[in-house]
């Protein structure tokens, strides 16, 4: 059954069923739609709680074993499985066919994954989690809808916002909700007391109190600087320039991406593998984009020149740091501004 993320806490109050797929690639919806489905199993007596991530070295033959012996103990428990990745093996796709043909009676399986295309929304797998228990996809809110998320949040704390003041959160936010909920959280402790006589809440107010919640950090760099995206990864170099962060931690940073990418790069010449067992899978799907872009040699020569910034930034050579490391960041997207020679 495919349900909305607003027709969810209705159908926990009628029944609790015994699968709960819940997917999609906004993360404070998605965590609050599982936070829903794990309280509600709570409250129905699933005191225990198991995680099973799918990431490198899952055994999908252990599924049904742990389901089985779950139920020796007569305790009712939650399996809470993370998928690594919507497009399943055969062995992945076929336990969860299995599981779903017979769910055990004191388990509930909680399924979270990432966006489904249009390939895993007609999957063997989620048709048969689907038939016997829940689905549900989470989206991306846009510009309007998360204007009136934010007007909402800001109402349920009574605060009084004027729209200008309601378009720069969402603009400060940048379409991160759970950062926009914490700038929210912060708003009423600050002024709370207003709002109950009536206080409405302007830009200056705004400004004065909410820190730019773009999340430009040096970790967002470099995730936007492997992905290829320039535009992102200029605007963060520029953000984290504004807020005087230290040129040698966004240097760390870079140099960390060109360092794993040099060693990646060689190793896969070699005849080795891609795969990075300490990697979240979204950070080998980046580290396998930028890959794509240059070979070996552009990125032991983006070592090179993480070499020669770091000179510059400790004065023993000239040249300003913050261009440098533009162009470094713009090396490891792929458009250097300058080439080896300096053009």
């Amino acid at each position: 059954m495919r349900l909305r993320l607003d027709q969810l806490s209705a159908s926990l109050k009628r029944h609790l069923g015994s699968i709960y797929v819940i997917a999609g690639d906004e993360p404070l919806q998605a965590m609050q739609a599982a936070d829903m489905v794990r309280e509600t199993a709570r409250v129905h007596g699933y005191e225990e709680r198991l995680v099973l991530d799918t990431e490198a070295g899952f055994e999908w033959s252990e599924l049904r074993g742990i389901a089985d012996n779950l139920s020796l103990f007569a305790r009712k428990r939650l399996l809470d499985l993370r998928l690594a990745n919507t497009k399943l093996a055969s062995t992945g796709a076929k336990a969860l066919i299995d599981y779903a043909s017979h769910p055990p009676a004191d388990t509930l399986l909680l399924v979270q994954c990432g966006k489904l295309d249009r390939a895993a929304l007609s999957s063997s797998w989620l048709t048969a989690l689907d038939r016997t228990g829940v689905t549900l996809q989470v989206w991306s809110l846009n510009a309007h809808e998360t204007l009136q998320w934010i007007a909402a949040r800001l109402a349920e704390r009574t605060l009084k916002v004027t729209q200008e003041a309601v378009r720069l959160l969402a603009e400060r936010a940048e379409g991160n909700l759970l950062a926009a909920r914490q700038e929210i959280e912060k708003l009423s402790l600050l002024y709370g007391n207003g709002a109950a006589e009536g206080q409405v809440l302007d830009i200056a107010q705004i400004i004065a109190s909410v820190a730019d919640s773009a999340r430009f950090n040096v970790f967002e760099l470099a995730d936007a600087a492997l992905a290829g995206d320039c535009a992102r990864a200029v605007r963060i170099l520029h953000g984290l320039a504004a807020e005087d962060v230290k040129p040698a931690l966004v240097l760390w940073s870079l140099a960390e991406q060109a360092r794993l990418l040099a060693a990646s790069s060689f190793h896969i010449r070699r005849g080795g593998s891609l795969q990075q067992p300490a990697l979240s899978t979204q950070r080998q799907r980046l580290l396998r984009r930028a890959l794509e872009r240059a070979g070996t040699a552009q990125w032991e020569a983006s070592m090179r020149q993480c070499a020669r910034v770091d000179r510059i930034i400790k004065g023993q050579e000239p040249g300003n740091p913050w261009d440098e490391l533009l162009n470094l960041t713009l090396k490891i997207c792929g458009r250097p501004l300058f080439d080896a020679a300096g053009h």
